[in-house]
């Protein structure tokens, strides 16, 4: 086959290797309109690449019929039900994650033939280099979708808010304090008439993502309440609702598969990064890997249990003295630490739930 040609039938190329008790190992550089494969056999060497498209007919017609072998892709749009597809078929699947392959994304001679290659290369050594995902259930996804389509409302609900803000600001002009779902009454009250025809049509947005937003609310406090009533669970932590509840039960999933609890913020990427060498270890932010909307969502719990309205509880006090050491950005150390905290807590929490079980259980000397 002509190198970057388009990938013939693999077991017309080497149908010896069908009765082979050896497994082959093939690497998917998946795009979006074509992906790039290339097939290692069990002594190393390349039995065939080339391009294929990225559909399912396609990929039924490689890989449907073929024996049950490993094969390596990178998380992306398409790996998820590519590699359903693929498990189905009975091939040993491994999603590698991107961030920890650094060795692709920063190579000098960087190509889809390259990536594809080297994919296949690391499966057949060892899986564990790829530091492989999982991705979610399928019957979970329409939930997941709910919750991410919500978080697009609110954060483009958001972007129009700022913007007339900003106009007006511009104008000499300031819109009162409000919640979300009076701003648009009252910034029409502010707007001048010369400003009126370009600004009442976000004003109008505004509402109707209101509204939009309000009704993804009560389905999804329905969806956790009818499908997922561990959520209650969860909600009796203050500052932790229907949406962070749900968040937390899909993206976490089976609790079991984390052997000790500190390795689920290190999961949701609140834990530091860590870079050390010989006696000097520098002190890094938070890696920020994993489930960004969850993240965000225990960050604004932790903000929302450190301010005023938070009620007294272990979480408040402990975060509270963590804030008072002082120091550079000692807030927002206090935040993202009680975050952390949370999700460990969300993880261990049983049936009832005392948020000042340490206060109650402390001895108090005279």
């Amino acid at each position: 086959m002509a190198k970057n040609g388009t990938l013939a039938k693999i077991e017309e190329l080497q149908p010896s290797f069908q009765t082979t008790t050896e497994q082959i190992t093939i690497g998917i550089d998946l795009g979006d309109r074509f992906s790039h494969c290339c097939v290692l056999g069990p002594d190393g060497k390349i039995l065939t690449e080339g391009r294929l498209r990225s559909t399912p007919e396609t990929m039924a017609r490689h890989f449907q019929d073929l024996p049950p072998s490993r094969i390596a892709i990178e998380v992306g749009t398409h790996s998820r039900w590519v590699s359903q597809l693929l498990g189905q078929w009975g091939h040993e699947v491994i999603v590698a994650n991107p961030r920890n392959l650094r060795m692709i994304a920063d190579s000098i001679r960087k190509s889809d033939q390259v990536d594809a290659h080297m994919l296949a290369r690391l499966a057949r050594v060892d899986p564990k280099l790829l530091s492989p995902i999982a991705h979610r259930k399928q019957e979970l996804y329409p939930d997941i979708i709910q919750l991410k389509a919500r978080d697009l409302l609110v954060k483009n609900r958001t972007r129009l808010m700022n913007a007339v803000r900003g106009v007006l600001k511009s104008a000499g002009l300031r819109v009162p304090n409000s919640g979300t779902s009076c701003f648009p009454s009252k910034a029409a009250a502010c707007i001048p008439d010369e400003l009126k025809l370009s600004l009442t049509p976000l004003l109008e947005t505004i509402s109707h993502l209101n509204k939009q937003i309000y009704s993804l609310d009560k389905a999804i406090e329905s969806t956790a309440q009818n499908r997922y009533p561990e959520t209650n669970r969860l909600r009796q932590i203050s500052g932790v609702g229907s949406i962070t509840a749900l968040q937390y039960v899909l993206t976490i999933g089976d609790p079991g598969r984390f052997a000790h609890s500190r390795d689920v913020p290190a999961y949701l990427g609140l834990t530091p990064r860590r870079h050390q060498s010989g006696s000097v270890e520098q002190q890094l932010r938070i890696s920020k890997a994993g489930n960004k909307q969850l993240r965000c969502l225990l960050v604004q719990c932790a903000q929302y249990l450190l301010g005023r309205f938070g009620p007294d509880s272990d979480l408040k006090r402990w975060g509270t003295r963590m804030f008072e050491r002082g120091g550079k950005n000692s807030k927002k150390r206090a935040i993202v630490a009680l975050a952390r905290k949370l999700a460990v807590l969300l993880w261990v929490t049983g049936d009832t739930y005392h948020p000042l079980y340490n206060v109650a259980n402390s001895s108090v000397t005279p």
